[in-house]
């Protein structure tokens, strides 16, 4: 356990904090994405020293809009940062998201995904800084136009990314949204390096914030300060570090990724597997998703379910279960996309209690209990979604019946985490796109998946359904769904950090 830990946890600076951590403006149901390039530096500091960002407060009733910022590293360079503050922060976020042809190949994008052919994000069409404007029904379109007017003079717009209000569902058809992790805003959770035996959704606030103690009980790397660089005291002092500035408290690594989804080439593909047969197509559908379209999902009910105060979902009752009654995937299958994206499983695998069992497990003793345990803790890997939809609606008969191929709809996925590599990284390339996730072979997640061979030559474009007492069900050949055409790593500051990067060593 961490000195601070042993303590009375101190309060968390919730007005310190962007609101998209704690909120998802789900009554904010128009947004909009600006992707900016800095042209000149004194104008764009201006604006940012003092534009109206929204914090993590609660106010009631919701205000009419409300504006996030967020930054490259590229960005934070040519606002004038100090070269050894933008390289004190992760080297993930440092280098980008398309910097090298390792971590293009880790994070699934070759082929048709391949940075080359993204839209915005890499070379000359990279941005500096992310605008994310929240609005009530009917308020966006003057929010929008008055932003753009305030930032003219110090930005140029590279992108203006759409969003589309469908409902609470994604463009394939199922109810999206629905699993989340639960923040310890109140920092009652004990922080310490122990081993959890049971799922739950409860996470440390340092797994999503920066300068909190993480699930490891410790704090991630980040810039801290000499105090004499701030010498007007405007940021926070680091818990672990009392006698620095943490540039880097309150704030969270934001990864945006455009991903378009071909809604009539997913149903139609299906359809043909299914040779016609509605019910069959459907079915095939939820398998591949593991969840039906309306959210439930397909695991039976838990007789050891999540314990409610665990639980944080618009939906609870659609959120509160594991794995754990089906190990063999025969309701949800093991490569099904909720699981790949969040297994539900705890440190060690389950088994009786005492001292002795446990060690058996520990040390891989136990057969059964060494086949549960080829997915990594969970609650290490988990990511804050506050993404939304674009483009047109297409139901599942226009798709079919053709409809749907003149427009363009997806996903501006964003999520939130304190750590890239382990969070991001680990759970697109080890889960998402790992054509062996959890023992698996020769399938890549359903839906995310590139369907290119690995670097094995192994091939990734199928999709196991294990059946008992026979052979598993198997489709094979599947084409591409969902195409990645731009992304970036942010850093979404805390306020304050906010207002010293765009006033720090300013001439």
């Amino acid at each position: 356990m961490t000195s601070a830990s042993m303590q009375r946890a101190p309060s968390v600076e919730l007005d310190d904090i962007q609101g998209l951590v704690r909120f998802a403006y789900k009554h904010h149901t128009q947004a909009c994405f600006l992707l900016l390039r800095v042209k000149e530096r004194a104008a764009a500091r201006a604006w940012l020293a003092s534009a109206p960002v929204a914090s993590a407060v609660t106010i009631e009733p919701p205000p009419d809009t409300a504006l996030q910022i967020a930054f490259t590293s590229e960005g934070l360079r040519a606002l004038g940062a100090a070269g050894d503050i933008v390289d004190s922060f992760s080297a993930e976020f440092v280098a980008g998201m398309s910097a090298d042809a390792s971590r293009m190949r880790r994070l699934g994008d070759l082929g048709a995904n391949d940075p080359s052919s993204w839209q915005w994000g890499a070379a000359q069409r990279a941005p500096h800084v992310l605008l994310l404007l929240y609005a009530l029904p009917g308020k966006l379109a003057d929010w929008q136009a008055a932003v753009c007017a305030q930032c003219d003079a110090g930005f140029e717009e590279l992108a203006c990314l759409p969003t589309s209000d469908m409902d609470g569902t994604e463009p394939f058809g199922f109810v999206d949204g629905i699993s989340q992790p639960q923040l310890d805003w109140r920092r009652e959770r004990p922080v310490r390096d122990a081993d959890q035996l049971a799922y739950t959704n409860l996470a440390c606030l340092g797994e999503f914030l920066l300068g909190y103690p993480n699930e490891y009980g410790g704090y991630t790397d980040r810039p801290l300060l000499d105090p004499q660089r701030d010498a007007s005291a405007s940021l926070p002092r680091a818990e672990d570090a009392p006698d620095k500035a943490d540039l880097g408290r309150n704030g969270s690594y934001l990864v945006m990724r455009q991903l378009r989804q071909d809604v009539q080439g997913f149903w139609q593909f299906i359809d043909a597997q299914a040779r016609g047969d509605a019910a069959a197509r459907q079915r095939l559908a939820e398998a591949m998703v593991g969840r039906t379209m309306d959210g439930a999902p397909l695991v039976p009910d838990a007789d050891e379910a999540v314990p409610a105060a665990g639980i944080a979902s618009p939906q609870p009752e659609l959120n509160n279960f594991t794995y754990r009654s089906d190990p063999e995937g025969l309701r949800c299958p093991l490569g099904a996309h909720i699981r790949r994206a969040n297994p539900r499983n705890a440190d060690l695998p389950l088994g009786a209690s005492g001292i002795v069992s446990r060690g058996i497990r520990m040390l891989g003793l136990n057969a059964e209990a060494l086949a549960q345990d080829r997915v990594a803790s969970t609650r290490f890997h988990r990511l804050l979604r506050r993404g939304r939809e674009y483009g047109a609606e297409v139901s599942v008969a226009q798709a079919l019946a053709g409809g749907g191929a003149g427009s363009e709809s997806g996903l501006q996925f964003i999520c939130l985490n304190a750590n890239i590599a382990r969070q991001f990284e680990f759970v697109q390339s080890a889960w998402l796109a790992s054509s062996k996730f959890d023992g698996l072979r020769n399938e890549s997640d359903a839906l995310l998946g590139n369907r290119l061979p690995g670097p094995d030559g192994a091939r990734s474009d199928g999709f196991s359904m294990p059946r008992r007492d026979a052979c598993d069900a198997r489709v094979e050949g599947m084409p591409q769904f969902v195409t990645v055409l731009g992304g970036a790593y942010f850093f979404l500051p805390g306020i304050r950090a906010l207002r010293y990067l765009a006033t720090a060593g300013s001439p």
